[in-house]
């Protein structure tokens, strides 16, 4: 039987202009996903084109504002205070010493500071320091993404007027699979976060992590959740699990497959053309072919730097070796917005 994708004339993707969608069918995605790997990638890397140019990867670095102590039940997060992972809590960083971090990001080729702090959602007395913070990125130059948890519409609206770029909040995994995950909030409180924050006028970042023990339907059913949003997210992290000693899944989880990881990069790319798509936790578990694999696919977004939230990142100098055997540069994005 003649697949989906064969009735498509792949070499006409090439010189067409994006097609934006938000009515992705269930079967519609599964097929994308689903289809032999070489249409697959040729398609996602020709619809990359449309939109990017392949040779340049976006440069994120990621800071742990505020570590561990969080009051929701990830079964993935070293940071929930309900596992015993060893990982102390502490309290918010001073400002002045995350923009120190900014400035040192900066020099290193990042063009976005993203700011994290393991908060189920925060307080009002939280957001002044917050505030202080994203300033102070902003000043640089540099684009700014804060991670804080669930947000009011009063806090959107702070951080929209205070110059956020973006707000990562992700959704982890499909629907039906997510109360496996987490059980101290919804799915629909995840989604309700991401309305405030695009109703303030903020970009999203919003995406998932593969290894918690879904299937391929719920890393489809994720994706076409962001796809099927009033706007597609603007930037769209794929994590791969790193199992952390001491949280619930790391005692179930499976490694990823490579390919299938592929896939899924392949389809975040088919259904959200214009969107960054980021390889996110899990890349020291990564080959560079697996890597380069992923760079074909569409991805187009890295975190530089050693560490990510409390995990390991492989660090400038294999970043730049692998960028340098590929022909990959850092987009400059510093006064430019990206795509979206």
């Amino acid at each position: 039987m003649e697949h989906p994708l064969n009735t498509i004339d792949l070499p006409s993707l090439a010189n067409a202009t994006p097609t934006i969608r938000n009515d992705w069918t269930r079967e519609e995605a599964a097929a994308i996903y689903h289809a032999p790997f070489m249409d697959l990638i040729f398609r996602a890397a020709t619809i990359h084109r449309q939109s990017f140019d392949p040779n340049k990867v976006q440069c994120n670095q990621l800071l742990n504002v505020k570590t561990g102590g969080c009051a929701e039940d990830c079964g993935y997060c070293s940071q929930s205070a309900h596992h015993d992972t060893a990982l102390p809590a502490s309290k918010l960083m001073d400002p002045k010493e995350v923009i120190e971090g900014a400035k040192a990001a900066k020099a290193g080729g990042a063009t976005r500071y993203c700011m994290g702090a393991a908060w189920r959602s925060p307080k009002d007395r939280d957001m002044a320091p917050v505030i202080e913070m994203v300033k102070g990125v902003k000043a640089l130059g540099m684009e700014a993404c804060v991670t804080l948890g669930m947000l009011s519409d009063d806090q959107a609206k702070q951080l929209k007027d205070a110059g956020l770029d973006y707000y990562n909040h992700n959704l982890d995994t499909s629907e039906e699979f997510y109360p496996s995950v987490v059980k101290t909030r919804t799915y629909g409180d995840r989604l309700d976060t991401l309305q405030k924050v695009q109703d303030a006028g903020i970009k999203v970042c919003c995406g998932g992590i593969l290894g918690l023990g879904e299937k391929p339907t719920d890393r489809v059913e994720m994706l076409r959740t962001l796809a099927n949003l009033p706007k597609h997210p603007e930037s769209v992290p794929i994590n791969m699990l790193i199992p952390i000693e001491g949280t619930p899944i790391a005692e179930t989880a499976t490694p990823v497959d490579p390919i299938a990881f592929v896939r899924t990069i392949a389809l975040a790319r088919i259904l959200m053309p214009t969107s960054d798509v980021r390889l996110a936790a899990g890349r020291t578990a990564m080959s560079d072919e697996m890597q380069t694999l992923c760079f074909l696919a569409g991805a187009n977004s890295i975190f530089i730097g050693d560490t990510l939230l409390t995990t390991p990142n492989p660090g400038e100098n294999k970043d730049r070796a692998l960028f340098d055997r590929l022909g990959i540069e850092a987009r400059d994005d510093l006064g430019v917005h990206s795509h979206g």
